[in-house]
């Protein structure tokens, strides 16, 4: 009897021990699962910052190249125009010279200088050979006589009645004017046509 009742009790102690153990099994379960949810969500917000990091990315390097090709079609034309109007200077400071063999011939003309004078056909010589120059490197002049007055190319000195003509026509050209290629080097110095003050 004695070794029965001590015998009996070591089952129920065994019992007693795996039953909590069972229990923290079943207790263990859920929060194992928040734990993975927990790391599914982690692991997904660096793919995101990744995400939003590399569309950055990819943003910025379109705005460079863009940059990049306005920069290098900006220089083009920055070059294209140095070759087109670097003479400008030069032209300006040639264009008094010009106007010079001009009045000297014009002078000569008006002292009826014979026409096959040495001196005068060198002068006109001279003359054709700076407008050819000036033609061959895109220098047009600008002679309005009997044009209507253009304020963008035209520089009118005074208005004179003139019922022969236009309102606002050139009557007179005083200094003509030249234009390198489509800008205006030196406007035209001109007199303009008024209607008379009874009309």
């Amino acid at each position: 009897m004695t070794n029965s009742n001590e015998t009996s009790p070591e089952p129920s102690e065994d019992q007693a021990e795996i039953e909590p153990v069972e229990a923290q099994d079943g207790e263990d379960g859920a929060p194992q699962e928040a734990l993975e949810s927990i790391t599914d969500e982690a692991a997904a917000d660096p793919i995101m910052q990744l995400q939003a990091e590399a569309d950055k990315a990819r943003d910025q390097a379109l705005r460079a190249e863009a940059e990049m090709q306005n920069l290098r079609k900006r220089a083009e034309r920055d070059v294209q125009n140095a070759h087109k109007f670097g003479i400008e200077r030069l032209i300006q400071n040639l264009l008094p010279v010009l106007d010079s063999l001009e009045k000297a011939i014009e002078t000569s003309l008006q002292a009826e200088t014979p026409e096959d004078d040495p001196q005068l056909e060198g002068l006109k010589l001279c003359f054709k050979l700076f407008t050819d120059v000036f033609e061959k490197e895109g220098v047009h002049m600008l002679d309005p006589l009997g044009q209507a007055f253009d304020p963008n190319v035209h520089e009118a000195l005074s208005m004179i009645e003139n019922p022969d003509m236009e309102p606002n026509s050139v009557m007179a050209v005083i200094q003509k004017g030249y234009r390198l290629h489509e800008r205006l080097v030196r406007p035209a110095m001109v007199i303009v046509s008024k209607p008379p003050a009874d009309a």
